[in-house]
This record gives structure tokens, sequence and C-alpha cells, in this order.
């Protein structure tokens, strides 16, 4: 057994700190057992708002929901859902369009007809998406209503008779589907909906003459939906694109025979067959030679990846350049994919403090301006003798202006686009109120190994004797070190393939318990060792030389051959290419850095004093969540890491950020990911979580103020309903719009 003074995180075992692991091959995402239900934010419709423990989705029923324009139709369906008999908990899971029940098994049909009832479609969650429609199919309803009013207004030119009774048909050809779904919404548990709200107006405006205002009214608000899920499939837009990695079907091998089957039926051990140019559809072991794999839309990373035999390879990854064959390793459900899949719905449950506030507060806003509505048709005429159609108008105009949908969409919009626009840069964040913690982030505190570094040893000095090249030395010392699995070893290895070394064979390898490794290598005997570890006595500048570097953080191997000396061999555990970089746009955001870290104070100074940040060496887990408590008391912070043992610390810390290659504790911790490692991600995340919170002040000050102003112009009587829509519709469509600019954000 080896003593060579490698820095303790370098030394932990793979089985410690999975370094090699392709990125997302270990991520074990699923949702724990009672975490807050996935809910949507209500709209214009009541409910309690509150969260309830997650479903448990093994075993539990699940389709795929077609139709939702909006958080607030994810309401809509639980609602439905939890009139049925025997249903014990409903979460719809908006994001990813699913709709998972847990009832028995008897209820499907029943669930099915209810979620259809309240105008949605289902279909299995394991079925093939639907082909897209057409453009043309889904603006029909809004261009029949157009062309209508166009024709009712120019009739009206002519007849003022016919033409108001052509804009009353018109409204009712448009009142229809609106109110078919307004009635199906009330039979399924939601009174309150928008589509009521807009039915009411609609047919009081007839009733009181106003039908050119009532068209208007339903055109604004087709328009307003149509661009609301316009919005919605923008901001799924990246988990569609996530699930569309995966193949339908997989070529499978049983024996000569080659079939192709459903994904969901390949189990662990099956060999499967990917062509060039073809998507892994589960994640697998590399079989007989090597290939090339694009892993860029998991990783980010834009090179193709080289993985040897035995490698594991993630589901979604592309074969560059050749027929590959590999070994099944994930279950159905539980790929690369599956897992990441599994995050974002995980991410939903988890609210921001102010998107909770806001849902409370459109509990109480919707019953108080519909009582403010009825009162503003009452109270006037009743007890001043105003006249009563004046103010019913107003009061129509107010039930119009008074619908949350803008102010309850603000929040969800911008984090839902917020959370879209992380993943394009390779981050995963774990709901709105990660989201919002880490805007408030004013310090970051990293692990060393594996995080600031790269984790794994490279050779950083050569230093042969007078009279043998470096390249000689080199050669020898990866002859004896060729086949171990010592970090240190390996490092060397693969430097001498990097430089182009010719390789030597060596014979008779065996480790020296204790005091290094030894092989015959060209008649001589070799034999690496620590410093302290050799036979022979080292001249002084030799270990002035090895004092050096050692105080430099670097870990020193000696060769000698036959008790001569050959040279030495500097390895270090070298800091990541894009540390400094970030540690200097964090410090430019005003977010400080310091490192925590279990390695010993001299590796950890030569890491910090390159990366100019304050660091704390030598701490056990228990320090490190010392360490981040008094940290954290000063201000927010996030602590970013990939090992077991940082898992304490980032629960400890504001917000916890794992990167995507670490292990699975430190990733189910964390509140956020960094899929393919990317440190320059962290101010970008940081940055992108700032850009959110100003866009949800700027979303809640369009909804608000748009009312308040439509309010007192209606009160006044200078605006009317179709004016007044725009204060529901208009901000929505506006709130919609700004938070989709941060679609654009792409760090």
């Amino acid at each position: 057994m080896r003593k060579l003074s490698l820095p303790e995180d370098a030394m932990r075992t793979p089985s410690e700190k999975p370094h090699a692991t392709p990125q997302f091959a270990k991520m074990t995402l699923t949702p724990a057992p009672q975490k807050p239900a996935i809910s949507a934010a209500p709209c214009c419709e009541s409910g309690d708002g509150e969260t309830s423990p997650a479903i448990e989705t093994t075993g539990a029923l699940s389709w795929q929901v077609a139709g939702m324009d909006c958080a607030a139709c994810a309401r809509k369906v639980e609602n439905a859902v939890r009139q049925v008999p025997e249903v014990r908990q409903v979460q719809v899971l908006f994001a990813t369009e699913k709709l998972v029940v847990d009832a028995p098994a008897s209820q499907r049909e029943a669930i099915e007809e209810a979620v259809r009832a309240a105008g949605y479609t289902l279909r299995d969650a394991h079925a093939p998406a639907p082909a897209a429609t057409s453009g043309l199919r889904d603006n029909l309803p809004i261009i029949v209503i157009a062309v209508f009013m166009a024709l009712s207004w120019a009739l009206e030119q002519f007849h003022p008779l016919a033409g108001r009774i052509a804009f009353t048909l018109t409204t009712l050809v448009g009142l229809f589907p609106v109110a078919r779904q307004a009635w199906r919404l009330i039979r399924s548990g939601n009174p309150f909906a928008i589509e009521t709200l807009m039915s009411v107006a609609a047919i009081g405006a007839l009733i009181i003459g106003a039908s050119e205002e009532a068209a208007m009214v339903l055109l604004l608000f087709l328009v307003g939906e149509r661009l609301e899920g316009w919005a919605a499939n923008r901001a799924r837009s990246g988990v569609s694109a996530l699930v569309a990695l995966r193949p339908e079907t997989a070529a499978r091998l049983r024996g000569d025979a080659r079939e192709t089957v459903a994904i969901s039926a390949l189990q662990p051990g099956d060999v499967i067959e990917v062509a060039a140019g073809g998507r892994l559809p589960a994640d697998g072991k590399l079989l007989a030679a090597a290939a090339s794999f694009d892993e860029s839309a998991l990783t980010g990373e834009s090179l193709p990846v080289e993985r040897q035999p035995g490698e594991k390879v993630p589901a979604g990854a592309t074969s560059v350049d050749r027929l590959v064959s590999l070994e099944v390793t994930s279950r159905p459900g539980d790929s690369a994919i599956d897992r990441i899949l599994h995050l974002i719905e995980e991410a939903e449950s988890k609210r921001a403090p102010i998107e909770r506030f806001i849902d409370r507060f459109s509990r109480v806003y919707t019953p108080v301006i519909m009582a403010a509505a009825l009162l503003t048709a009452l109270i006037p005429p009743l007890l001043f003798a105003a006249p009563w159609l004046p103010w019913i108008y107003k009061a129509l105009a107010l039930l119009l202006i008074g619908c949350p949908c803008a102010l309850v969409i603000s929040t969800p919009a911008a984090i839902t686009s917020g959370l879209a626009a992380a993943t394009r840069f390779g981050a995963l964040i774990k709901g709105g109120a990660a989201l919002e913690a880490l805007g408030r982030v004013e310090q970051i505190a990293f692990d060393k190994t594996g995080t600031l570094t790269a984790g794994t040893p490279q050779v950083t000095a050569i230093d042969p004797v007078d009279g043998l090249e470096a390249d000689a030395l080199l050669a020898y010392a990866a002859a004896v070190e060729q086949g171990s699995t010592h970090p240190l070893a390996q490092a060397v290895v693969r430097e001498a393939n990097a430089r182009g070394v010719a390789t030597l064979r060596a014979g008779a390898q065996r480790t020296l318990a204790g005091a290094g490794v030894e092989a015959q290598v060209e008649g001589r005997l070799l034999r690496i060792s620590a410093p302290d570890k050799v036979t022979i006595a080292l001249p002084p500048h030799w270990q002035a030389r090895i004092r050096e570097q050692e105080a430099q953080g670097q870990t020193v191997i000696v060769v000698t051959a036959s008790d001569q000396l050959l040279g030495t061999l500097a390895l270090r555990d070298t800091q990541r290419a894009d540390a400094r970089d970030a540690v200097e746009k964090l410090r430019a955001l005003g977010v400080g850095s310091v490192m925590l870290t279990g390695d010993n104070p001299r590796a950890a100074a030569a890491i910090a004093g390159e990366l100019g940040m304050d660091y704390r060496a030598g701490l056990l887990p228990a320090d490190k969540v010392t360490a981040v408590n008094e940290l954290n008391a000063r201000a927010p912070l996030a602590v970013v890491g990939d090992g077991i043992n940082d898992a304490p610390a980032m629960k400890a810390a504001t917000i916890g950020i794992a990167m995507g290659s670490g292990t699975d504790v430190a990733l189910e911790a964390a509140d956020a990911a960094l899929t393919h490692n990317r440190l320059a991600a962290l101010p970008e995340m940081i940055a992108l979580a700032r850009a959110t919170h100003r866009n949800i002040r700027q979303n809640i000050t369009i909804a608000l103020g748009l009312k308040a102003v439509f309010l007192v112009t209606t009160l006044l009587g200078l605006t009317g309903l179709w004016l007044a829509v725009l204060a529901d519709t208009g901000a929505t469509v506006l709130v919609t719009a700004n938070a989709l600019r941060l679609l654009r954000k792409r760090g």
C-alpha cells in the first residue's frame, strides 16, 4: 500500500468521490416522500392555496395532460380530480404536463372522465406525444370572431339595427365555448374561474345592450388565452427538448437476434445497439471498442467525449462516429433524462415565499372584488336613485378589472422563465424558493477538491537528473505505473499519453507495502516512491527542490533505478480552468468567496492564493457546518460542493449548490446543481436570480397598476367594458411577455 503524501481529498477512493462517473450517470434525483405537493397558482378561482404531501409516484396513477395554458389550469385539473371518490391525493406537474393521482386503479376511468369534463385531454403517461396541430386550427376561434366582428361593424355602417343584431350573434358565437367551459369548471369544483367571470360579463353586457363591447371582451379574452398558451409552451420548451432526447424505441440484441422494442421494455442487463447519429434510449455501459459520444444536450460540453469499454454513457447521448453496443444499466423511468425530469418536477413543489404570499392574497382578493362589483351595481340605484343601467355596466367592468389573473401569474410566470433560462447554461434550480434564496446570496463557500479543482491530480513538473531527458524520465515512470488504479499512477500515465511518449514494456511489477511500486524496465529495476521512502540519500539541492514543491501544495514522487536517482515528478490537483474567472465575476456582483476544505493548509493555501480568496483548511464535516453557520449569520451564504462530506454544510447554508458529477448525497442535499461542472455558471445563476426578482416586482406593478388605473377611470365613466378587459387580459399578456424576457438570458 502506497504512502505517498497526496492531499487528503485527492486520496479518496472512487466510491467516496466518483469524479470519473459521467455527469448524471449517478444522479438519483427522484422526489422523496412527504415533500410539499406540486401545486399551481390559482387564477380567478377558489382554493386554499396550501400544499399537501407529495405523491409517491411508485404505483400511482399517472397521465399526460393536454390543453393547460397556464399554471392556473393545473389547479383546475386538480380540483376536478378531487371530486372523484376514493382519490386520496392529486398533483399536476405543470412543467412536464403530468397528472399523478393516488387512488385505486378501479377509479382510473372516473378520473379520466372528470378531467375530460373539465375541458382537458388526457393520454397515457408513457404514450408518445401527439402530432402538433396546425396554427390555423389553434387560432380558428379567434379568426372567426374577428371576421364576424368586422362584418358586423361593416353592416352597422349601413343598417344600425342589423349591425347590433350581428354583434349579438357574434357575441353568442364567441360566448358558447367560453360559457361551456365555465359550466364544466363549475361542475368540477371551480366556480370562480376566469371563464365564469367572462361569461357573466358578456351576458350582462348583452342584457344592457352593449353587444359590441361584449364581442370585444370575448375577442380580447381569447387572444389573451392564446398568448398565455404560447408563453407556457415557451417556458416548457426546455423540458420538451429534454423529453425529445429519448427515442421511443430501441434495438435490443438477444443472441443473434435483433429486435425493436419500446424503451419501457428495456431492463438492466439487456444489450442494445445504437447506430451512428442515434441517441441512447437508456443509461448504458459501453461494450467492445471505444467510441465518441456527443453529450452536449445533457452536460453542455460542446466537444464529443470518448468513452472506453466498461465506461457508463447517459441516456440522450448521441453516438458520433460508429455503431455501438451497450449493456443497459438503468431501469425504465430511471435514466439520466428521467432523473433530470424528476428534479424539474420536484422544483415546482418548492414555491418562493413571495409566490405563496400572492397565492394567499388572491384568496381574499377575488371574493372582495366580486362583492365590490355587486355593491357597485346595487348601492347607487337603491340608495341614491341613480340609473340602473350605467351602474350595472360599471359593475360588469369592475368584475373584469378585478380578476386577479395577471397578479397571480406575475410570480410563477417569472419563476418558470427563470428556471427554464437557467437550464440553458447548465444550472438546475429546485424551484422558486431556491431561486429567491439564490438572489439574496452575498457570499459563497467552496469545497476544494472536485469543485475549485479538477478532482484528479496532474503532473505539474518533471525534473530529471543531468543527462536524462524529461520525456525519458516520464516514459520510465509511466511504464512502472501502467495498469495501476492509484490516482497518482493514472496521472503519470495520462501525462505520458498526452505528450506522445513512447511506451516502454515493464515486467515483474509489484507494490511495496508502504513504500511505493517497482518494476523491471529495459533490464533495470525501477522504483517509484515518496521522498521519505527512498532507499538512497538524496543530494541537498534535490531535497531543497522537493521541499519547495511541497510547500506549494504539490505531491512529489521520486524515480530511482538500482539505487540511482533518475529524477522527480511533481503532481497537484490543479484548479479548474474557469475557477478564477468565476471568482472574479462573483466579486464584481458583490459576492465574496471562501474555501472550506478538509485538505491540509499547505495545499489549500496554494489554491486559495491563486484564486485570491480566503480559506479554512483541515475541516471535518462537523467543522464545515460550524464554519457555514458562522458565515451564514453574517450574510446569506451559498455552499458549493460535490462530496458526501459537503452535504451537511449545504443543508446548513441559505442555499446548497452541487456539482453535477458529485455524489448522490450531495445532489439530494443541494437546492441547485451545475449539470456540467462549469463554475462560470455560478455568477450567471446569481445574476439570473436577481433579474427574476426584478421581473417579479415589475410584473406585480404592471398587474396592480393597470387595475388601479382602469378601476378609477371605469368608476368615473371614462372607460368601458372593452378597455376594462385590458386590465385583466391585457395585463396578463404584458406580465407574461415581460416574464418571457428572462428566457433570452443565456448566461
